[in-house]
């Protein structure tokens, strides 16, 4: 057998001369296999964060997916920053998001952007440029979702819907930043969007902004459109306003906190972004209520039978008799037999009509001023604002429309 040849490397070391040194900077095969493996296992991972059972009716499901993903981390980040005694989770929570879009008053052409306040209320107003042969503009008081807790009226998303509504409309818009939870707790939210509207309303001030007194409305999402139910009604009922409201389109808007068991609940009881033990967590939040309250209240037991102060009102909620039958299908009323009083005792801003206007008597309903509603069947809420339309007819209210989205 031959003898093989051998050859001297650089440092003395000798190697056969059939040996061929890897060459600097190339990977070698075993640490490619590795990083392939990584890289799939960590592919595999993110999409089984990121992947959650949608219904077939929503478009664009990895939009939701991704959103929902990127929710459910600043939601963790924030936990982690709460945990850690840096700061309280909604307000870390509510940074990460004002950070990440937070926009200046910056006008256009088309529309004048202002940065105000109306009776110590901040407010960001969006004047439309006026149009020959009007005078006098219509407006519209906007109102921000995010749970009583999050958003804030300067970021991205809705200073571009209310500049879009100013420029299309030939509006004034005026966006209000109420305060919100934890630095403040209900009624602070609703007194903050009542104070700024009736100052709003005063002749003086829409003399100023050029607006016309019999074409004012109001509009709000999610939270907003609670705080613009509850806002509708005690306008209403102000006989000491000279101008009243005309209209109100509420954007699935969060209506009650006596069921938590609706059929939009039942059937969305895990939907992405907003599933129903964080709307329960809100709920608390905002009334200033016992974390420990949160798993009794979404099996109803805030409003069982033997809770005489819920009693009359989850009457009111009959959804059965309220809502279609197609959005009915498979319901199953849960109305327990015994409860815990002692969640209505220690938060009785539950059965309060300023925090759920639809509980509120016929005699306001009927003063309401027309109502569009627009909701989504994939939001888990969704059944208090369909049944709110009946309600407002019932009551004699004008109605105007009642859109129910197939996807969101």
């Amino acid at each position: 057998m031959s003898r093989r040849p051998w050859q001297k490397l650089a440092g003395g070391l000798w190697v056969a001369s059939s040996f061929r040194p890897q060459p600097a900077g190339e990977p070698s095969p075993g640490r490619m296999k590795s990083s392939c493996v990584l890289l799939t296992a960590l592919v595999a991972l993110a999409a089984y964060y990121i992947y959650i059972p949608l219904p077939s009716s929503v478009s664009d499901p990895w939009k939701l997916m991704l959103l929902d993903a990127t929710f459910r981390t600043a939601q963790q980040v924030s936990n982690l920053i709460h945990y850690l005694g840096l700061s309280h989770r909604l307000l870390a929570l509510n940074f990460i998001i004002v950070s990440l879009s937070k926009k200046s008053a910056w006008s256009s052409a088309q529309v004048k952007v202002t940065d105000t306040d109306f009776d110590g209320v901040e407010v960001r107003v969006f004047e439309g440029s006026p149009k020959p042969g009007e005078p006098l503009r219509r407006s519209v008081v906007y109102i921000h979702g995010g749970g009583w807790a999050l958003a804030s009226a300067k970021i991205r998303y809705y200073d571009e819907l209310c500049a879009a509504v100013a420029e299309e409309l030939n509006a004034v818009v005026v966006s209000i930043e109420y305060r919100l939870v934890p630095k403040v707790y209900f009624p602070a939210q609703i007194n903050d969007v009542v104070r700024a509207t009736k100052y709003f309303l005063q002749p003086e001030v829409l003399h100023k902004y050029s607006v016309d007194p019999d074409r004012i409305g109001i509009s709000g999402d999610s939270a907003g459109g609670n705080l613009a139910a509850a806002l509708g009604q005690q306008i209403s009922q102000d006989a000491n306003l000279k101008n009243k409201l005309k209209v109100q389109a509420l954007i699935y808007p969060v209506l009650q906190a006596l069921d938590f068991n609706t059929p939009s609940y039942q059937q969305n009881v895990n939907s992405p972004i907003l599933p129903r033990y964080v709307m329960v967590k809100y709920w608390v939040d905002y009334l200033k209520g016992n974390y420990d309250f949160v798993e009794a209240m979404t099996v109803n037991n805030h409003t069982s039978l033997d809770v005489e102060e819920a009693v009359a009102l989850r009457a009111r909620l009959n959804w059965t008799a309220l809502l279609p039958p197609s959005v009915t299908k498979n319901y199953k009323p849960v109305v327990q037999t015994t409860g815990n009083a002692r969640i209505i005792q220690e938060i009785p801003q539950l059965l309060d009509a300023r925090s759920a206007p639809l509980i509120a008597d016929q005699k306001v309903l009927q003063h309401l001023p027309k109502t569009y509603i627009l909701t989504s069947r994939s939001r888990s809420y969704n059944s208090p604002s369909l049944s709110s339309c009946k309600g407002f007819t019932a009551s004699g209210n004008v109605f105007s429309t009642a859109r129910n989205c197939t996807s969101d």
